[in-house]
């Protein structure tokens, strides 16, 4: 071969060489931008909660909650169960034993996250069967509560109610207000009162 022939030669061999660089850098750019796309539809999904569920299904230390309700009472809660619009919960609180709680997805302000809740909120869920639950509604808590006759704490933004569940409605509650620690008789009984459900920031149960 010639040594113009050679030249040439190698000429176009670092030409390819460079070509077949440039192609896989755009390749791989091209897969991490979709990737990334793909990353960002997936988080425009995420519902508020799945990103609690995430937080749940993290590390035991991270399950604590500290949320904001609309009426601007901050609790801490440790979740046990989640229904389609509702989560029940061990409430936290100083020197009071952990009594339970529901709280209405609707009457969540805020989530006050730590960082490594963060990121198990936004982790990407593990497909499971969907179980009964995932399907109960507030609703049915509460006609659960009403069947039950158990007394209750009723958190609103006009304030709170103690009493025991008459009856539900399709959008609201019968309330027997009475004192706490007290059985619903009609002697205990100081008022009756419908609370519109979508008002219920917080159903506390000691």
């Amino acid at each position: 071969m010639a040594v113009a022939d050679y030249r040439r030669g190698v000429r176009w061999d670092n030409l390819f060489d460079d070509l077949e660089g440039q192609l896989e850098n755009e390749l791989t750019a091209e897969d991490a931008e979709l990737r990334a796309e793909e990353e960002r539809l997936r988080l425009g999904r995420l519902g508020l909660r799945q990103r609690l569920t995430g937080v749940q299904d993290g590390p035991t230390a991270s399950r604590v909650l500290r949320v904001v309700l609309v009426g601007a009472q901050t609790i801490t809660l440790r979740p046990t169960t989640f229904g389609r619009d509702w989560l029940a919960a061990d409430l936290l609180e100083a020197g009071t034993g952990t009594p339970q709680c529901v709280v209405p997805f609707a009457a969540i302000a805020a989530v006050v996250l730590q960082p490594d809740q963060v990121a198990a909120s936004l982790a990407e869920a593990v497909d499971e069967p969907a179980r009964m639950v995932d399907r109960i509604g507030l609703p049915f808590v509460l006609r659960d509560l009403c069947r039950r006759r158990k007394s209750l704490q009723i958190h609103t933004g006009a304030g709170q109610v103690t009493g025991t569940i008459d009856r539900v409605g399709r959008d609201h509650v019968d309330v027997a207000v009475h004192a706490p620690g007290t059985l619903r008789r009609a002697s205990e009984v100081q008022q009756l009162r419908i609370v519109p459900i979508p008002q219920i920031q917080l159903v506390r149960l000691d």
